[in-house]
């Protein structure tokens, strides 16, 4: 890819493992509420207070677990055991402390690339949750900048590229969501890959389809080096 200096990857199922852990604890989430609600109602509950709170609380665990609360109030009219609650807290925590599984080929790539572009990461999230991802990870120095985003929308991108004093057609994102890490930064000018994970938060998916030629997407993310090393 001609032109490309600098190039910003997705963290949260791009880099590691992420989504699958927010289903898992969903999944129990909507068991401690069985006697209330079925499963997948209980599921929508979640999503609909995790959608309503998401300009107050941002992404993250922590604006999950208090998802949780307000629904399991919502959901049992304040009658609940204050135990459904304390479970809440002990599932988030949990979470918090979970190890980090790099997904495959991650090191390989990076490897392959430093020196050669300059490396950054965009990722949006909770702040201490998402450097205590990247310390854990063993991925830090691998990486110019570390840019962690309350939003990934274009005014944002602009921000990140400001700082980086880098025009966008000098910029390539690499993530798994359309939403959020292709079709921003296609808005601006840049370029973006998208390698498609097998869990995806609804809130991310879209129906639209991307065409832009500054546009590429590859089964996973050693299928990239072919592209950027030529």
């Amino acid at each position: 890819m001609k032109g490309i200096q600098t190039i910003a990857f997705d963290a949260d199922d791009t880099l590691w493992v992420n989504e699958p852990y927010f289903r898992e604890v969903e999944d129990k989430f909507c068991g401690l509420l069985e006697d209330y609600l079925p499963h997948h109602t209980v599921a929508q509950e979640l999503f609909k207070t995790e959608m309503e709170n998401l300009s107050l609380y941002g992404y993250g665990v922590k604006g999950f677990m208090l998802a949780m609360i307000e629904t399991i109030l919502r959901v049992t009219e304040n009658t609940a055991s204050p135990l459904l609650i304390a479970k809440v807290l002990e599932y988030g925590k949990e979470q918090l402390n979970k190890d980090i599984e790099l997904l495959d080929g991650v090191k390989e790539v990076l490897e392959a690339l430093k020196g050669k572009y300059r490396l950054v990461v965009a990722t949006k999230g909770d702040l201490l949750d998402q450097e205590r991802k990247l310390n854990k990870s063993g991925l830090a120095h691998y990486f110019h900048h570390i840019e962690i985003m309350s939003d990934k929308k274009e005014k944002d991108y602009q921000k990140l590229l400001r700082h980086l004093d880098c025009p966008p057609e000098a910029f390539l994102m690499i993530g798994n969501s359309i939403k959020s890490d292709i079709m921003p930064v296609l808005a601006i000018g840049g370029h973006a890959i998208h390698i498609p994970y097998h869990t995806v938060w609804a809130h991310e998916v879209v129906e639209e389809e991307v065409k832009e030629e500054r546009f590429y997407s590859f089964e996973n993310i050693t299928a990239i080096l072919p592209k950027l090393l030529s």
